[in-house]
Parts: C-alpha cells; structure tokens; sequence
C-alpha cells in the first residue's frame, strides 16, 4: 500500500510524535557543553556538568562515585525512554516505521545470543547484555534454546525478524557459517526491506530515507570488503553480502567484489565524490579514522533529515544522532578517567 503523507493529514496523526521528536532533538548537548566536558579532571565532574542537561535526573539517582559502564548505561536507557515515548503516542504507519528502526538492534541481540550457543555461554547472562531497543516480546524464550538449531526455530516462530532468516539462512547456516557473515545476511535482508518499505511510504519520508538508507547500504560494503581482506572469505562470497542498494549499487559492488587491498577500495570510492572525501580526509596519524569519517558524514545526513517537514526520517535521525552524543561522552569520559586527555577531542561533533 502507498501512503501518501500530506501535510494536513500527517499532522492529524503525528504532529504530536513529530513535536516531541524535534524537542528531544533540541537538547542534543551544544559545543559549549563539549566545551565544559573536556576541562573536567574526573568522573565526577563530568556527571556534576551532565546533571545540568536533560540527563540530570537520571544521574540523580546514582551515587556520586560513579564509572564509565554506569555511565554509559544510563546514556542508553535515557535514549530507550525517549524513543519508547514517541512509539507508544505513535499510529500506523509510523508505529510500523518505528518498530523497523528497532530491528537492527534486534539482528545484534540474536547474534549475541547465536555466538554464545555456539562457545556454550550461559544466555541468561547474555541476555542482560542485549540492547534494550532490540528486546521483542519472547525474547526471554531464546534462553530455553541449547543449540544453533533450536534458536533458529525459536527466531522464526516469535520474532520480527523471521523473514530475513526465511530469505538468506538455513539451519545448516548456523554450524557453518562465520557469526559475522550471517550479521551481515541479516542486515543485508533488513536493509533491502526497510527500503521498500519507506519508498512504500512515498513522500518526504521516502526522499529522506532513500539518502540515509543508500549511505548506511555503501558503508556496509565498504566495511564488509575492507573487514575481509586476510581472511577465508571468497571474493564471489563477499558480493552475496552486500546490500542491493544505494550510490555504489551495482557497478560499484562489483568493483569492491574484486579488491584484494585497501588501495583498490579507496580507488574505488574515488568514483563517488562524497566518498573519495572521506577516503581523502581519513588519517590514522591525526586519529580521523575512516570509521570516524563515516560517523561524520551520518551526523551531517541525519541533521539534514530536520530541515524537512512531513516526514519520519526525524525518528530515525534522532536515535542516531543522540547514539553518536552517547559515543560522544562516553569517549571523553574513558579519556578522562584514564588520564589521556591528549585524544579527548577525537569524537564526532554534532554543532
């Protein structure tokens, strides 16, 4: 079905989501408030400076000695409450858009769950270690699973993600294949899908989410091809991994389905001009790597998303964009802690 988002009409159903999305995206920490964190000498400094922004009451309620993990969790279940509230006072389609959101997250806990089958870990314990976006309804029946076969059945019976299983796995997958080449299936499926469905959508939506999904798509690749260099992966394996879509699909796939060095990739990048310029500015020797390059150009995409009005691209954007404030803080407050402040401004600034 295509739904068409006028702007009467998308008012009527999501102007209260879109308002509380663009508040919570307003309190996004500025450049003073990174300012102020990287002159703070300890731990406890930068939690007295974060009890002055929207995660002060969270904090509150911990104890003044406090550690990064804490930190960090406390970060995290800030962002699930947010993104809970937006899906609980949401309707169809965007309840549906929401929840894809939510589906990466769901790949990376069943993986989680998957690997720890196989080197025999208690799941219960894994569990604890899932992240809360990616938690469904019965997911607590996983931890009945003892074998890759009987997780294989549990997913496709009770979980969202039964379909991208159905489409690139069998059960004879799961002995034999890497952990993170079935990641990979996965997320290819996923992506393919989440396509369709927003151009399903039409729109804004749709115009926004094309640019964001072809970006997330072509890293994939570039990472799947760098990531196999050194290992057993065939080159004809490696292109089954790539999602069919984005700036690179199809004739840049198949370029990167025959590199053999990294040279070769950034050759290849030099074809797109947005890549060749984050190939160009990535430098281990000033600690900008290609990955930061990434994230940087995906804060750029997401705080476009924004500027238009009528559309749920503004969901998807601000879950990134406070996962990267996360990163963010949790960054300056390792380098805090370990004293090790000559790398502290090494994050991705979002203002």
């Amino acid at each position: 079905m295509l739904f068409s988002f006028l702007p009467a009409f998308f008012n009527v159903d999501n102007g209260y989501t879109d308002g509380l999305c663009r508040g919570f995206k307003s309190s996004i920490l500025t450049k003073v408030d990174y300012a102020n964190l990287r002159q703070c000498e300890t731990l406890e400094d930068i939690k007295l400076h974060l009890k002055n922004s929207e995660y002060g009451i969270l904090l509150s309620t911990e104890p003044e000695v406090i550690n990064v993990a804490t930190l960090s969790d406390k970060l995290q279940e800030h962002l699930v409450n947010h993104f809970k509230t937006l899906r609980t006072h949401s309707v169809e389609p965007t309840t549906s858009f929401l929840n894809y959101i939510t589906y990466s997250y769901m790949i990376d806990n069943i993986i989680l769950l998957l690997s720890g089958i196989l080197h025999e870990r208690d799941i219960s314990e894994l569990l604890k270690k899932c992240h809360p976006l990616g938690f469904f309804d019965s997911i607590g029946s996983l931890t009945i699973a003892s074998s890759p076969e009987e997780l294989y059945n549990l997913v496709l019976i009770d979980t969202p993600l039964a379909p991208y299983f159905k489409n690139c796995l069998t059960i004879d997958d799961l002995n034999g294949l890497n952990i993170e080449i079935i990641r990979n299936l996965l997320y290819k499926s996923y992506i393919e899908d989440f396509v369709e469905f927003c151009l399903n959508l039409g729109g804004e939506t749709a115009e926004v989410m094309k640019e964001i999904l072809a970006f997330e798509a072509d890293r994939r690749a570039f990472i799947i091809t760098i990531n196999s260099f050194g290992t057993e992966l065939k080159k004809e394996e490696r292109i089954k991994l790539f999602p069919h879509y984005g700036r690179l699909y199809p004739e840049g796939l198949s370029l990167l389905a025959n590199c053999d060095s990294y040279e070769q990739v950034r050759e290849v990048a030099g074809f797109y001009s947005e890549y060749n310029v984050l190939f160009e500015c990535a430098d281990l020797d000033t600690g900008r790597t290609l990955e930061d390059m990434f994230y940087e150009y995906e804060v750029a995409l997401n705080k476009r998303s924004f500027l238009s009005h009528f559309n749920l691209g503004i969901y998807y954007s601000y879950v990134r964009l406070k996962e990267q404030e996360c990163r963010n803080i949790v960054w300056i407050s390792e380098c805090v802690c370990q004293n090790h402040k000559a790398k502290i401004d090494n994050f991705i600034p979002i203002y």
